[in-house]
């Protein structure tokens, strides 16, 4: 099962005010009666509507920051760079040797490694340390009203109408990241409601205040979503100087063996070992850094869609396991501008290709696109954007 992004407080690096894209059509109150009527119809009680939402109206600050954000749009490299730094790591091993025995309790239940629960910990909310103080049903309340993810929202709202009528959380508690994510893992009220467990015991499922809580329950999400206990899932190798860089992409899993005849090495050049099947991964191309992405990978990916997140929290579960920093490459990489991004998005669109949003992130399908286009005009298929492709654009 693919889960849907879950939108990262931490990872809003860059921001660029953009016009608004639409207009809610229904004033507030009309709006707020008929979604009454839609959740109590279905069993929640009205005391806890009324009691919830008291008062509330939509918070036009809410409405400003999802119409700014710009969110993964800096490189693999940069994003890493500003993510993966010693006091995270200092700080992630120091978390697993104290909390080693709940760790193992998870790993034994689930088969999630603790590097990577504490790398999401990380990320998240630098170990719980800053899960956000905004009400987290008045950010819901204003993004299912407003009219650019009207329904999404609306379904995340219901849910946390749900966990307050089952005695999860009361209102008061319930304050997080300012799009209504909750917790030391930042999880979306739906997820919350529906995978959360009690992991410390006292009977309630405290995913804000019980790091056992959260950390179980990120561990329960990532086994739903297919994690493989016991297996590797992202190894930094090195790629050769010239290959078909067509096979470098994520849907491409082939042998070990089948990447060592193509002169993929280990980083430091030694041959590759092991046994599975692993996709070659060139998160800024084939100048780049590279990795082998093994199936558990795709966990990663099944947690937050943005290969640039995906990449870094792997990456960091490999650095809190052991594994050295990272190369930066077989050369320097010339990164495009966001503007310059937007405008090959909007060239690559024009001439058919998939390209669902002009935002100049660039992101698994514009690095489809980009590799078509690339073949076509016989450059190197790699699917990572330059000046040179923008130019012959």
């Amino acid at each position: 099962m693919r889960y849907l992004k879950f939108v990262c407080l931490l990872a809003c690096l860059a921001s660029t005010p953009v016009m608004a894209e639409c207009t809610s059509e229904q004033a507030f109150p009309a709006w707020l009666k008929d979604f009454k009527a839609e959740v109590v119809a279905a069993g929640l009680k009205p005391a806890v509507f009324d009691s919830a939402l008291a008062g509330m109206t939509p918070d036009k600050s809410v409405i400003q920051r999802d119409r700014s954000q710009q969110t993964f749009a800096l490189d693999f490299l940069s994003f890493a760079g500003k993510k993966v730094v010693p006091y995270r790591l200092g700080k992630g091993r120091e978390l697993l040797k104290k909390n080693a025995d709940l760790f193992k309790r998870i790993e034994q239940q689930f088969g999630v490694p603790g590097e990577v629960l504490a790398a999401f910990w990380g990320l998240e909310t630098d170990f719980g340390g800053n899960t956000g103080d905004m009400s987290t049903l008045r950010s819901l309340l204003t993004l299912a009203w407003d009219c650019r993810r009207s329904d999404f929202f609306r379904t995340e709202l219901k849910h946390a109408l749900w966990l307050v009528q089952k005695g999860d959380l009361t209102p008061a508690k319930m304050r997080g990241a300012w799009a209504g994510e909750l917790g030391q893992l930042q999880l979306l009220a739906s997820r919350y409601d529906q995978h959360a467990i009690d992991f410390d015991g006292d009977g309630k499922r405290d995913l804000i205040r019980s790091h056992a809580d959260a950390l179980a329950s990120a561990a329960v999400m990532l086994k739903e979503a297919g994690w493989r206990a016991g297996e590797p899932w992202l190894q930094e190798v090195k790629a050769p100087r010239e290959m078909d860089w067509s096979q470098a992409r994520l849907d491409n899993k082939l042998p070990l063996s089948s990447w060592a005849e193509q002169g993929v090495t280990q980083a430091d050049g030694g041959a590759l070992s092991g046994s599975g099947t692993a996709a070659l991964l060139l998160p800024m191309g084939r100048n780049g850094p590279a990795f082998l992405a093994f199936p558990n990978f795709d966990v990663f990916l099944a947690w937050n869609e943005s290969s640039v997140y995906s990449t870094t929290a792997a990456y960091f579960a490999t650095r809190l396991s052991g594994a050295p920093v990272l190369r930066s490459g077989n050369g320097p990489v010339a990164t495009l501008s966001l503007g310059q991004a937007k405008q090959l998005q909007a060239k690559l669109k024009q001439r058919g290709l998939n390209i669902t949003k002009v935002d100049g992130i660039i992101g698994e399908e514009t690095r489809n696109a980009v590799r078509s286009v690339q073949q076509e005009l016989k450059l190197p298929a790699d699917g990572y954007p330059d000046a040179q492709l923008l130019s012959q654009l």
